[in-house]
Formats: C-alpha cells, structure tokens, sequence
C-alpha cells in the first residue's frame, strides 16, 4: 500500500492506478480544480502527504501547478508521453501498470520554498545542452525530461523544475550523455 494518496485527473485515471498498485486517489474532476478539492489535497498532505500523477499533456500541467502551488511539497510522478498514448489520446489511464509503477518508483520530491538558490544547473546549462533556442529544443527536452524524470516542460518551467526538484549537475549532465549517447546529438 502505498502511503501517500494520490492526485489524478479523473475516474479512469484512479481504475489504472489500482491495476498497477494499492493505493488511494483523490481525482481533480478535470482542469477546472475546485476548492473542495484542493482543502481535500491539503488535509491529505497533512495526513498522509500527497503525490501528483497528471497526464503528460497541457491539461495535467495545468492542475498539477495549481495543487502544487496550493499544496507545497507534494511529491510528482511523471509519465512520458509515449508511455500514456493510445489512439492518439494522451493519459495516465492509458499506461501499462509497468509503466505506472515505474513512475511511482521515481518521484521526484518539491525543494522547499527559499531553497531556489540552491540550483546548480543553470539558464547556460540548457542552453549550451540545446534545450533552448535550439531547432530540436523541445524535443530534447521532452527526451531530457524523461530520463530526469521530471516530465516535459517549456524552457521556463524545465528550469524552474530543474530548480524545485534539486537537479544537480551531475545528474543533468549525466542525462546528456545518455541522450547524446543514443543518438541525438542535434
């Protein structure tokens, strides 16, 4: 069973959820996260502590900075995309139990707040790896994102979440070398 409850999008979302582990949901109902929700999320965090596991499209960003905003220090679970694409729909209820509990198993936990200074990776980082002003920027971040299992993000947010979940240095350029090892040296 796992500890912390979960924040999903929706019904189906928590049905994929349980095929893969023992654990418990609380679902959003969509992008429009309403206020009994998020006092739910709260009192979670409190209790239990919470783990985010939006779909990786712009709909499960959204809600996840909204809860994540409301609810400092949640943990996040991130699902590449093409782990949760069926039929040209994007979603959480559409990954393998694996593939969920691979996600499960590397949460990436929020710094606390006033910790941002301690960011080791910088703005020259993603832009000399090619994640900014780049023609394959997105792209590479979308491959990057994965393998720092923090998921997809623009160039802003990649930075802010390069931040937030303490990437360091080595771990980012130990990513590099393994994106640019397969092959994609853009």
């Amino acid at each position: 069973m796992i500890k912390e409850i979960i924040v999903v999008e929706g019904k189906d979302d928590t049905v994929a959820i349980k095929r893969a582990v023992d654990a418990e949901t609380i679902e959003t109902g969509g992008s429009a996260v309403g206020e009994a929700v998020l006092k739910r999320v709260e009192l979670a965090m409190e209790r239990r502590g919470v783990i985010i596991f939006t779909d990786p499209d712009h709909a499960g960003e959204r809600i996840r900075k909204i809860v994540a905003q409301r609810v400092p220090g949640c943990k996040h679970a991130f699902l590449p995309q093409e782990e949760a694409l069926y039929k040209g729909d994007i979603g959480v209820e559409n990954a393998s139990p694996e593939a969920i509990r691979r996600a499960l198993a590397n949460l990436r936990t929020e710094a606390a707040q006033g910790s941002a200074g301690l960011a080791e990776v910088t703005m020259e980082d993603l832009m000399q790896a090619g994640l900014l002003v780049h023609p394959q920027a997105s792209e590479r971040r979308l491959k990057m994102g994965n393998l720092l299992g923090i998921g997809y993000a623009n160039g802003k947010q990649f930075f802010k979440r390069c931040s937030m979940f303490r990437i360091t240095r080595e771990e980012f350029m130990r990513a590099l070398d393994t994106m640019e090892s397969e092959g994609d040296k853009g």
